[in-house]
């Protein structure tokens, strides 16, 4: 549970250092990626203690899934909460499919 908590806390900071300067579009380009970089520092202190111990219950493939199910969903949040977009059904789909997935690396064969 840990690892899941610590991942999603990474995800958090690294949404917002990928995705945070859109609603700052008149934001010099090099402010923008040094403001990036540095809410980027704050997302491996989460990402990298969390994939390390993570990596004692999980295989690398797993970790990499659970990561890229959380981005979906803090993406989906920051996507709609933060820059006001609309969630559509098709992404809703589109995102099954990916969870979809999850089942056949955690399945075991």
């Amino acid at each position: 549970m840990r690892t899941i908590i610590l991942l999603a806390i990474s995800n958090v900071f690294m949404t917002f250092a990928w995705y945070g300067h859109l609603k700052y579009k008149s934001a010099p380009l090099a402010l923008v990626i040094l403001t990036s970089w540095g809410i980027a520092f704050f997302e491996y202190c989460f990402q990298v203690p969390a994939n390390r111990i993570g990596h004692g219950v999980y295989s690398a493939y797993q970790l990499k899934t659970i990561q890229e199910v959380i981005t979906l969903v803090v993406f989906s949040l920051f996507s709609v909460l933060y820059l006001k977009e609309q969630f559509r059904w098709n992404y809703l789909v589109g995102f099954g499919l990916i969870i979809l997935a999850v089942f056949f690396i955690f399945k075991k064969w």
